[in-house]
């Protein structure tokens, strides 16, 4: 009952910040200098049909009628149009969004398949030779970007070995999965260092701890002292760590995708900057925006399902 009441606090708080983001969002676009209305009319612009596209777009109207506007719509599920392919934004970001949401999955599933058994082997053998190298070694990976780290997995992985598709989200399951594989290890190795490090520097204190020492006193073996008691609790912090990171990976994905040519959200955001299509950025920002919401209030969940100290807060 405790976590149920739980989530609906924690829920009723996305309110005000899901109107902040919108009102953030509306007016962020609105100060980014250049007129869409040129920008459409092209070689062909005048004042009269500035004007009479301003009116047919609702530009010329108070700012706040149009973030009105813009609101009621949003309550509907309606992103408004797109300037440069005459369609619904909300069709366009639903036909865009598997790739991505198939990214962030991967990358973050990566990353703990990399991590965990790391930051476990590094705080079971700490100062040892092997614990020094994973500490130093996910942190040149850390200062690669994603873009370069994307390309030179390209070239080996892609080019080189031919096991995995360079670029393209592929037809049918099968081929979805080998598509992912390159884009989502990209996105993970970023995370792999901060969620190492601060895995490993929970499995340290919780390994030093009196109830650890005593369940090793009554005969158990290492493997159940570590992943059958310490594993868990040390995992509490990391959980939020590793949910904060996914937040922030979110936005990174615009990078990779345009690196491996996925036709996510991300890369249809970039082509609809260059093009100054107003309706989409402001789309993909919010869905954006709301996975970023989201996958803090999933953190918050997990983090609260595995400490009843949370609940009572």
């Amino acid at each position: 009952m405790k976590y149920f009441l739980y989530v609906v606090r924690r829920m009723v708080t996305l309110i005000p910040v899901g109107l902040g983001i919108t009102l953030l969002v509306f007016l962020l676009l609105k100060i980014v200098p250049g007129d869409p209305a040129v920008t459409l009319l092209g070689t062909h612009v005048t004042d009269a049909g500035v004007a009479a596209l301003h009116q047919q777009l609702g530009l010329d109207r108070p700012l706040w009628q149009q973030y009105l506007t813009f609101l009621g719509k949003l309550l509907h599920g309606d992103l408004g149009e797109s300037y440069q392919y005459q369609s619904s934004v909300s069709s366009l970001v639903l036909q865009n969004l598997v790739p991505t949401i198939w990214l962030i999955v991967t990358g973050a599933l990566f990353a703990v398949i990399i991590a965990v058994p790391l930051a476990v082997w590094a705080a079971s053998h700490r100062n040892g030779v092997s614990d020094n190298a994973i500490r130093t070694i996910p942190l040149i990976g850390l200062g690669m970007p994603a873009f370069w780290l994307g390309i030179m997995l390209v070239l080996l992985f892609s080019l080189k070995a031919g096991a995995f598709p360079a670029s393209g989200f592929g037809d049918g399951f099968a081929n979805h999965v080998k598509s992912i594989v390159l884009p989502g290890l990209t996105v993970a190795l970023a995370l792999v260092p901060i969620l190492v490090r601060s895995l490993r520097a929970s499995m340290t204190d919780v390994l030093q701890s009196d109830y650890i020492t005593t369940a090793r006193a009554k005969g158990l073996g290492g493997a159940r002292v570590v992943f059958g008691h310490a594993l868990r609790n040390a995992a509490i912090s990391s959980i939020t760590v590793l949910g904060v990171n996914v937040a922030y990976l979110v936005g990174s994905t615009l990078v990779v995708e345009k690196v491996f040519a996925l036709n996510g959200i991300g890369y249809l955001m970039i082509n609809a900057i260059f093009n100054r299509d107003f309706p989409i950025v402001q789309g993909i920002t919010l869905v954006f925006a709301v996975m970023v919401v989201l996958v803090n209030l999933l953190t918050d969940m997990t983090h609260a399902a595995f400490d009843p100290r949370v609940r009572l807060a």
